[in-house]
């Protein structure tokens, strides 16, 4: 373990991870020079010296989960999955004290696909209570910590697995992201976060059930290069006909682009500070780069942002409603205070909710007549820095932790909702150290196109890591 200004906490090593990321360290496996269980035994060690981050839901690590055949492209590499994802013989808590879990009987749909890239699962991360937070902070147990200062959020709802990977115990970890639940914890780390396009991976049994699907799976990754070899490992298990194929996508592309630069959130506010000072200059760099920036409007309005807060609702709802038909231990008044605020908050307004859907679901047309000729859109991934653990605890005033969410969660939720693709990328950092992100985003089924830009930003300012 290391604490730097006893603030900052990471596992980097001289070990067998070292400092590798999963493509490496996969390498290192064919060539015989590591193996998956020394892999594994590393990431354990790493694992239990950062403790302190809270980041582990379940352990395995007397009997990690190694894969069935040694053919994945990534076969070795010590991962974690999120704790909403079935894993045969882990119980699934979906951050929740509401029910006794009990271990899963089989892999859900989603982790087989996961699974086929060979990696060694040693265990599940922590999210907040069923994935409806922007911090990871569950009022029943000791909230996950942001290795880049333990004092400051790590983000939500993927915010175990981001502290994972950020402090060095794994390279690559799971997450989904229904509302920005991969990329808000990419951009309080410092990590790489891909939110695909609907439909790119296969989704769970809830997710299909849903009226709007909003979930996307991925992971997230400290190298653009991570996330391009998963992307394409997950492809060959499964692949959307409907969509167009990505493949590897080894580095930048060569054609210049024409890319909307999207300041403005739905709520009508622009970000200050070095939030949209990081913006502003990765617009610059692609320019630089022989890309064309345009400065864009918003196409949406609070409108969009009010039927998205009621479709939460809806889905807290569906949760504190049918959770006792799915497992008899259920107790709704165990449920955090997010969860019942949101729930009263959709029973306000319940008789809205056709128009609600309506709105949601003609989103992604208005998205693309507005945003559909450009090839790419660069816009902030937050609405400000970094908060401090507590500002967004769901112990705050339902109302007052709201306001917070709708300045905070004010960009990531039209990918979501529109079904297209994002990526968060660092770009910068606040005063006080910590990253900041920024988002490139595209039009539904063009995930090559967003990660050859990770590429070349990813080459002209290197990702910052914790100890370097």
């Amino acid at each position: 373990m290391t604490a730097d200004a006893q603030t900052r906490l990471h596992s980097f090593a001289d070990d067998a991870l070292g400092e590798h990321d999963a493509v490496a360290l996969a390498e290192l496996v064919r060539s015989g020079e590591r193996s998956p269980r020394e892999l594994a035994a590393a990431a354990v060690e790493r694992a239990r010296k950062v403790e302190e981050l809270a980041a582990v839901a379940y352990e395995s690590y007397a009997k990690p989960l190694l894969p069935a055949e040694r053919t994945g492209p990534l076969y070795g590499v010590p991962t974690f999955m999120k704790d909403n994802a079935d894993i045969a013989g882990m119980p699934t808590t979906h951050g929740a004290q509401a029910f006794q879990a009990k271990p899963a009987r089989a892999h859900g749909a989603y982790t087989r696909q996961f699974l086929s890239a060979g990696m060694t699962v040693l265990g599940k991360s922590t999210l907040p209570e069923f994935g409806f937070n922007a911090t990871t902070e569950p009022p029943f147990a000791r909230p996950t910590r942001n290795p880049w200062h333990t004092g400051y959020s790590v983000g939500g709802s993927s915010g175990g697995s981001a502290a994972l990977v950020a402090s060095g115990v794994v390279p690559i970890a799971h997450g989904n992201d229904g509302g920005g639940s991969i990329r808000i914890p990419a951009a309080c780390t410092g990590l790489v976060g891909l939110k695909p396009s609907r439909g790119r991976h296969i989704d769970s049994a809830l997710t299909r059930k849903l009226p709007v699907n909003i979930v996307s799976e991925g992971v997230l990754t400290r190298t653009v290069r991570d996330t391009a070899a998963y992307t394409a490992a997950a492809e060959q298990y499964w692949s959307n006909a409907a969509l167009p194929p990505i493949g590897y996508v080894e580095g930048p592309g060569s054609t210049p682009l024409r890319i909307a630069l999207l300041l403005e959130n739905i709520g009508g506010s622009v970000p200050a500070g070095p939030t949209r000072d990081a913006v502003e200059k990765v617009a610059v760099t692609l320019e630089s780069h022989g890309h064309h920036v345009e400065p864009v409007a918003m196409p949406f309005d609070n409108a969009l942002e009010t039927a998205f807060l009621q479709y939460w609702g809806l889905l807290a709802t569906f949760v504190a409603s049918t959770g006792k038909l799915a497992d008899r231990t259920f107790d709704a008044a165990r449920l955090d205070d997010l969860t019942l605020g949101l729930r009263r908050y959709f029973l306000r307004s319940a008789w809205r909710t056709p128009a609600m859907l309506y709105r949601l679901r003609a989103a992604a047309a208005t998205y693309q007549r507005a945003l559909g000729p450009y090839d790419a859109v660069l816009l902030p991934t937050l609405g400000h820095e970094t908060p401090e653990l507590g500002y967004l605890s769901p112990t705050v005033p339902f109302e007052t932790l709201l306001d917070r969410l709708r300045t905070y969660v004010s960009f990531t939720p039209i990918n979501n909702i529109t079904g297209t693709p994002a990526i968060t990328l660092p770009a910068g950092r606040t005063p006080t150290g910590l990253p900041i992100g920024i988002q490139l985003a595209s039009t539904h089924g063009n995930e090559r196109t967003l990660l050859e830009l990770a590429y070349l930003l990813e080459a002209e300012q290197p990702f910052p890591r914790l100890g370097q």
